[in-house]
């Protein structure tokens, strides 16, 4: 097996693996949204530190920590990741699949604002256009949902300030997730430790079952993420990039299919509206992408 196909199923399983995360939140009832993100983020902190032990990777981490600029852009991005976390179970624990998937759907649209209205970039025509379908959407919705689609525009929104303040991290997928929950860690066990004394808390009383499900969303965490890592490594951004709708994809048919979530006409028309401005912006980064290689290709050759 190649490596660019290897990266490819890494890549395919990660995001099928996020996408199927409706199904398994549920089995955590009846755990709330915060007590779930709450055992999500101890057990992701003991997992990543397993993995960076075996992997002899803890310098890596003590780098991390020791760089300030790094540490400031990976306690934002635990901030964010927290909030984007809580939504999603949120969201799915209070029968809003669908409009979780909406919320990743349109996560690439917010990342190209973010690149106009944060980083100064300058957007072609298409662009422009995807933008103004998606807005359009999204105002399509809010009139249906009679709300602004809120749950959809946290997820969106805070998980593409995530990809900005990783980015400007510049850590390791592990190395950023275990100082992220080193950061969120302190939070989650005073919650737990509340639940705990006031009665109220479920680890251990629904039986060992329930129990090792809390302990496992720390796997649950780390291994999506890791084939991701592997994954990017080894496949284009263009390729990453049209794999990303294989999540909120799955969530949708989730949602529509196996949780009966009502989906009117005009809800529907409002995902149309999504889809169509996905397709232009996918369509127009590819063609730009190829230009811009055609262009490096002739300046070599001259």
């Amino acid at each position: 097996m190649t490596e660019q196909r290897r990266g490819f199923i890494l890549g395919a399983t990660a995001y099928t693996l996020w996408g199927s995360f409706p199904l398994y939140w549920p089995l955590l009832e009846p755990g709330g949204a915060g007590e779930i993100l709450a055992h999500r983020i101890v057990w992701s902190l003991v997992t990543v530190f397993g993995l960076l032990v075996l992997r002899q990777r803890i310098g890596s981490l003590r780098r991390a920590l020791a760089n300030r600029r790094s540490m400031l852009a990976l306690v934002v991005a635990a901030l964010v990741i927290g909030t984007n976390w809580f939504m999603f179970i949120y969201g799915v624990h209070n029968g809003h699949v669908v409009e979780t998937s909406l919320g990743y759907f349109i996560n690439p649209l917010v990342t190209v604002l973010f690149g106009v209205v944060l980083l100064g970039e300058r957007l072609r025509r298409p662009q422009w256009g995807a933008l103004a379908i998606a807005l359009v959407a999204v105002l399509w919705l809010a009139v249906d949902y009679g709300r602004p689609p809120w749950i959809a525009l946290v997820l969106a929104f805070s998980f593409g300030t995530y990809g900005l303040a990783k980015k400007k991290a510049n850590a390791g997928a592990v190395e950023g997730l275990a100082v992220e929950s080193v950061v969120l860690a302190p939070l989650a066990l005073l919650y737990l430790g509340f639940l705990h004394q006031a009665g109220t808390g479920n680890f251990g009383a629904h039986g060992w079952t329930h129990a090792l499900l809390l302990m496992t969303t720390g796997i649950v965490t780390a291994v999506p993420l890791l084939c991701f890592g592997a994954a990017a490594t080894r496949i284009s951004l263009s390729t990453i990039g049209m794999l990303q709708y294989i999540t909120p994809s799955l969530q949708f048919m989730v949602g529509v299919l196996i949780y009966d979530e009502p989906m009117s006409g005009a809800r529907w028309g409002g995902f149309v509206l999504v889809w169509v401005a996905l397709v232009i912006l996918t369509t127009e980064s590819l063609a730009n992408r190829r230009r811009v290689l055609r262009r490096s290709a002739a300046s070599v050759a001259a």
